[in-house]
Parts: structure tokens; C-alpha cells; sequence
């Protein structure tokens, strides 16, 4: 089996952007991260692939795992950016800006004249 790229190579997927753009507020618990990127990014995502994409997001020092609040469900482990986590998503999110303004740019945008 070949080796997996790392997540961070840019162009960051979809789904990896949108976990890291859920933590950018703070420190989320798996189930809420899941609830972030339903609303922000209009995507569902599955347990399954969640978790995965939060290990790998791990291995990679993207992000952090906390101990959970000792008053709380232990189930619940927060997750939260790291520095390179977060400078991983700024990088992405000026990448995709630039995109965005490119295509604004583009000729295939501009509306025709009507005489």
C-alpha cells in the first residue's frame, strides 16, 4: 500500500479544511466538530470518517487532543488547533480567497452587454 500524503499538502480536501475551520473557534469535542462542518460546509459526515480524519489530523500536528474536563462525559475528548494547524488553515483559506478572486477576474464571469 503507498504511503498516504500528508493531509496539510495543500490543497487541504474538503472535509480536513472544514474540522480545522471548526476548531479555529476554540476547542470542540468530536460530535460537535461533526455539527460545525454540517452547518458550515453543508456536508455530512460520518463517524467513521471523522474519526479517521481526526487521527490523521493528529499524526500530523494539525491538532491536539486534551484531556476531557473531569466534570464531563470522558467520552467527550476535546480537539484543538495547533500552530501549525492553524497556519495550515490561513495558508489554505488564502489559497482558496485567491481562487475565488481569479475566477471573479475571469472573463468567463463578465456579463455580456446588451445593445
Amino acid at each position: 500500500m503507498p504511503a498516504k500524503l500528508p493531509v496539510a499538502d495543500s490543497p487541504l480536501k474538503p472535509h480536513v479544511f472544514l474540522i480545522l475551520l471548526a476548531l479555529a473557534d476554540g476547542p470542540a469535542h468530536g460530535y460537535r466538530i461533526k455539527q460545525t462542518v454540517e452547518e458550515r460546509g453543508g456536508v455530512r459526515l460520518d463517524p467513521g470518517s471523522l474519526y479517521r480524519l481526526i487521527a490523521r489530523l493528529l499524526d500530523e500536528e494539525l491538532i491536539a487532543g486534551h484531556s476531557p474536563d473531569p466534570d464531563a462525559d470522558p467520552r467527550r475528548r476535546p480537539y484543538a488547533l495547533t500552530g501549525r494547524g492553524r497556519a495550515t488553515l490561513l495558508a489554505e483559506t488564502d489559497r482558496l480567497a485567491d481562487l475565488v478572486g481569479a475566477v471573479r477576474r475571469s472573463k468567463l464571469l463578465r456579463r455580456p452587454r446588451h445593445a
